[in-house]
């Protein structure tokens, strides 16, 4: 099947116009002119990924993260982030991503975090689409908080909040994956109890809680719930292109 009409497909659910201004999405390295039989969904695009990519024989790789975000001044190997971009170059693998456009579309990341957590009648938390806001059944801030390590299979997460115990009620919640902190003005707009992202910066932390926000900070990496979705979602298409999810670790953050 040719590259071009798989991600035409992929395209029709998660359209590209909806990235963010500036967000880099759609081909990254290589060409989608190509007849091509395996697809790697990952996360990110590490040392580790290309290396698991090579190993599978991937025609393309499907990635969440872009892996070059800012212009390049040049491409060499002796910059680690270039040599990556060499790497995949050299193998003839190319490289989609879907970033912003898959966390705005409708049954895309975060609409697949609030069904998660039992987050329901939601709105988007912003005007342009990122986000969810929406109500659970009222509960502690410590009942919430142990739900969203359970779902996510978290060792531990870092709760905003100046309380000595976590017995405040919530009953609105607001969520955006990846690194949303600067959006907590809007969870605060439309009523939030909690606000659930990642990154959480801690003067951010500060500004949160004297305009009355509790945030949970589960990180980052949740967002690897985008392999299993969008790979299950890619399957769907019932095409002759075989589908893999990467199993190599990106999460460089370790709790304990």
């Amino acid at each position: 099947m040719l590259a071009s009409d798989f991600f035409a497909r992929y395209e029709a659910y998660c359209p590209k116009e909806l990235a963010m201004a500036d967000d880099p999405v759609g081909l990254q390295i290589g060409t989608l002119n190509k007849d091509i039989q395996k697809v790697m969904v990952t996360l990110d695009i590490r040392e580790q990924t290309v290396q698991e990519a090579i190993e599978q024989n991937v025609d393309v790789i499907l990635a969440k993260h872009p892996v070059i975000f800012r212009p390049l001044d040049n491409l060499t190997d002796q910059d680690t982030q270039q040599k990556i971009i060499l790497d995949l170059a050299r193998a003839g693998i190319a490289v989609y991503t879907s970033h912003t456009n898959i966390d705005i579309v409708e049954n895309g990341l975060n609409d697949w975090f609030c069904e998660l957590l039992d987050i329901t009648e939601t709105e988007n938390l912003t005007d342009f689409g990122l986000g969810r806001v929406g109500n659970i059944q009222p509960q502690t801030l410590g009942d919430f908080s142990e739900k969203v390590k359970t779902v996510f299979e978290l060792s531990g997460l870092t709760i905003v909040s100046y309380a000595q115990s976590l017995d405040q009620e919530i009953k609105r919640v607001a969520i955006c994956g990846g690194s949303g902190g600067k959006f907590y003005p809007e969870a605060i707009a439309k009523q939030a109890d909690v606000y659930v992202t990642g990154d959480i910066y801690y003067h951010t932390a500060h500004d949160m809680l004297s305009q009355g926000l509790l945030a949970i900070d589960p990180g980052h990496h949740i967002e690897v719930l985008f392999v299993k979705k969008v790979a299950r979602l890619l399957r769907d298409f019932k095409t002759d292109v075989t589908i893999i999810e990467s199993s190599r670790l990106t999460n460089p953050f370790i709790k304990k």
